[in-house]
């Protein structure tokens, strides 16, 4: 049974947090940093070649966190596999007790740094929630029946607060619902007040919302990613008090925390998804300036 749904199921404000594969085979390390989230977080949620970028696979990293004691979320996304492929990657994860899966329809592989690389793009994530429902249903993509128990799954996938036009996201976010997905984690969250916007339509539909937190570093990185990456909105005010800091890094830490704390405190969603992007080992000083 999925831990991240026991704690949605309880009331409970859900903590996950991100972490990619190495590029490579060694995942020592990232497994160190990993045991600094030990008993901090509900979930850690595992990239697939995240930018289409490679690194090892999602469902590698997942069996060795599942084998360490944590609960992993396996990122599934389209752009590089079958839909045969797909459910044959979920079926290997049910049999590693893995039930959690965030759906995701990937990036373009011209973005990543693997660029002669063809891109798939067989399912969406819609596709690929409905995909997994059939598993459940104990058929396969070909209406074939499968040998033994069906697996049971924990469906999520994401949405972007900041998307325009709102209702047409909402579209999107029902069909998703509609598909099988129970829980969202969003893209990085800066306005506080535009996702109190975003949530009050969010509300209406019967999943549970994680809002996505990503710590800035720099204002540089701030004003790179509202240049560059859909979906963010980092506020001027952000980064200017990134440029004033003597210590940037800390600052990011600071504004993450106080953008946790007012979600928790107001109520706006069901809980946070820390996305560190390369620096896991903030999160529980994050976690810890929120009170959590």
């Amino acid at each position: 049974m999925s831990n991240l749904k026991n704690a949605f199921d309880s009331g409970a404000f859900a903590i996950t947090a991100e972490m990619a594969p190495p590029k490579g085979c060694d995942f020592s390390h990232i497994l160190h940093v990993a045991e600094l989230l030990k008993g901090r977080v509900h979930a850690v949620n595992v990239t697939d070649f995240q930018s289409s970028s490679l690194k090892a696979s999602s469902i590698g990293l997942c069996i060795k966190l599942k084998q360490a004691g944590f609960e992993p979320i396996l990122q599934m996304t389209g752009r590089d596999r079958s839909r045969m492929a797909i459910q044959g990657d979920m079926l290997a994860a049910a049999a590693f007790g893995i039930d959690n899966i965030l759906a995701l329809t990937g990036d373009h592989t011209t973005v990543g740094d693997c660029k002669e690389s063809k891109p798939v793009f067989d399912l969406d994530s819609v596709g690929i929630l409905l995909a997994a429902k059939l598993l459940e249903s104990g058929k396969d993509c070909g209406g074939n029946a499968l040998e033994g128990a069906a697996p049971t799954f924990y469906l999520g996938s994401s949405c972007t607060p900041e998307y325009e036009p709102l209702p047409l996201h909402m579209i999107k976010m029902k069909k998703k619902v509609d598909a099988g997905a129970k829980y969202f984690q969003t893209q990085g969250v800066y306005d506080i007040e535009h996702f109190k916007r975003f949530m009050d339509e969010a509300s209406k539909l019967d999943c549970k919302v994680m809002a996505g937190i990503i710590p800035l570093k720099s204002a540089g990185m701030a004003r790179y990613m509202n240049k560059n990456v859909p979906g963010i909105n980092v506020p001027e005010e952000l980064i200017a008090r990134l440029k004033g800091s003597a210590d940037a890094v800390k600052e990011g830490i600071m504004i993450s925390a106080e953008l946790i704390s007012k979600i928790k405190e107001q109520g706006l969603c069901h809980g946070v998804h820390v996305m560190a992007i390369g620096a896991e080992e903030n999160v529980p000083p994050i976690l810890d300036q929120a009170g959590l």
